[in-house]
């Protein structure tokens, strides 16, 4: 589904008014872990799935052993309500959530661009409401036909010479540090993912876009080999694959490459993350810099298993992309 979520008068002021306060831009990416309401968490865990069984594409399902540490009550909800307003994000990419009935309890002063994938695990963006923003088309070549997460695709600022590209992914998990030419069925899948990644990167570039990836990569760039392919030619690492200058624009800048490990007080210790902004050239004039954040949660109560993670563009470069 395309659609503006604003006149072109109205889009054309908010631009006005951006440019003139100055104010920065904040994108994030959330893993959110399981994210879903309570009801449809108990809906789904009278009918729980084994370990061992495989669920239909398009099954809403869950695993038992899931159930039922991973509910998230009502009381979580206002929480991470109460942290996303403290926040104050313009624009997140959400993954492993359930659409946009527990989206809008997390960001009700948001509006939200979700794939139409069915399954629980979704993703999609919140876009703060008065942002010029088009939800795109799923790019649904990257879900291998529907075995894995599509991405989701966003424009903000459309029709207009400011028009920024985002693609929310949530590439395939459990093979985060091995070479994906490793003979086991999840670095074989993220394997595939690579080229069909790749190739929304380099249309964007083609085309002279700002463009960004932004989300759960299920992968470590810092473990990475130099070199993308073995020799028999194999794509054995995703950061050198896509980021090779070809074409001319996707040169691509990773702006928490220098922070290190992340921690944020969720029970987890300092580790490198599989989080990642990955900025097109074009879009990374924008970045300001020092602004990659890992955001802490507060003291109590449960939190999700991934750190918020923001970068903050500057409008008044936005002329200059």
């Amino acid at each position: 589904m395309i659609r503006l979520a604003v006149p072109a008068l109205a889009l054309a002021l908010a631009l006005a008014t951006s440019a003139a306060g100055a104010e920065r831009l904040r994108i994030g990416t959330w893993n959110l872990e399981w994210m879903m309401l309570p009801g449809t968490f108990d809906a789904l865990a009278r009918n729980c799935t084994g370990r061992n069984q495989r669920a239909g594409r398009r099954d809403r399902i869950i695993p038992c052993d899931l159930v039922p540490g991973g509910r998230w009550s009502e009381r979580d909800l206002a929480r991470l309500r109460d942290f996303a307003r403290s926040a104050n994000l313009d624009v997140i990419a959400m993954q492993e959530i359930d659409g946009r009935e527990v989206a809008k309890r997390i960001f009700p002063r948001h509006v939200f661009c979700f794939t139409s994938r069915h399954n629980v695990q979704n993703l999609g963006f919140a876009v703060r409401r008065g942002i010029p923003h088009r939800c795109d088309r799923d790019y649904r070549l990257l879900g291998l036909g529907d075995e894995l997460r599509r991405g989701a695709d966003l424009t903000l600022y459309p029709g207009t010479g400011h028009a920024i590209r985002l693609l929310a992914v949530h590439l395939k998990s459990a093979c985060n540090s091995d070479p994906l030419s490793e003979p086991r069925d999840a670095c074989r899948q993220l394997q595939r993912q690579v080229p069909v990644l790749e190739d929304w990167i380099d249309r964007r570039a083609r085309a002279d876009n700002a463009f960004a990836v932004i989300g759960d990569f299920n992968r470590r760039f810092d473990l990475e080999r130099e070199s993308a392919r073995d020799a028999k030619g194999r794509t054995v690492a995703i950061w050198p694959e896509i980021n090779d200058g070809d074409p001319p624009g996707a040169e691509l800048v990773n702006p928490g490459v220098g922070h290190g490990a992340v921690a944020c007080r969720n029970g987890h210790g300092p580790r490198q993350p599989v989080d990642h902004f990955v900025l097109g050239r074009k879009l990374s004039h924008a970045f300001a810099a020092g602004s990659y954040r890992v955001w802490e949660y507060p003291a109590g109560g449960r939190w999700p298993d991934h750190c918020l993670l923001t970068i903050e563009l500057e409008p008044e470069r936005f002329d200059g992309l």
